[in-house]
């Protein structure tokens, strides 16, 4: 899969829904993990059984004035808004970082604001933020994943999906030395 992503959630309080995202966010090769405003700086508990913190960077950045994204990365708020974007709609960008609301209540406007889209998952309430963050990060590895098309019948693909290479381009014309 090409690009990156990343994943964080603001205000977020409980140690518990740390671990299990940021377990998640390893197992679906995010690139980085990331709290704001947070009660506290986590660290790797009980529900995060990968280690994650050995192998993803985690930034807990204090206010939303403080966050600092690469270059060219595209923030994207998971809110339940009239105005967002129903996640089966919505096309990942290829370099995003992803934040999610805290465990009682909402992004603030302030991050909202800041964000280039936001998106929701297309539920009748909210969802645990744990949970919420695993069902993003799967969309974004089924759409962007190159998985082969669903079948029209019930059941998985019945051909493996193979990479076709096409013949080298060149600015100039073809060398001669590659002419048949």
């Amino acid at each position: 899969m090409r690009g990156y992503f990343a994943i964080g959630v603001e205000g977020l309080s409980k140690q518990g829904n740390f671990g299990n995202l940021v377990r998640t966010a390893h197992a679906f090769g995010a690139s980085f993990f990331f709290t704001v405003s947070a009660e506290k700086t986590f660290n790797r508990q009980g529900t995060d059984t990968s280690r994650s913190s050995d192998h993803i960077p985690y930034y807990p950045w204090a206010s939303h004035e403080e966050m600092h994204l690469p270059k060219d990365c595209r923030l994207v708020g998971v809110e339940l808004t009239d105005d967002a974007i129903d996640l089966p709609s919505f096309r990942h960008p290829t370099k995003a970082a992803y934040i999610l609301g805290p465990e009682a209540g909402n992004l603030t406007q302030s991050m909202q604001d800041r964000c280039e889209f936001i998106i929701k998952i297309p539920t009748r309430f909210c969802l645990n933020v744990a949970t919420a963050g695993a069902i993003i990060m799967y969309d974004r590895v089924q759409s962007m994943g190159g998985f082969s098309e669903r079948p029209v019948r019930a059941g998985g693909p019945t051909d493996e999906r193979v990479h076709k290479h096409g013949l080298p381009k060149f600015r100039a014309g073809t060398p001669d030395a590659l002419k048949g």
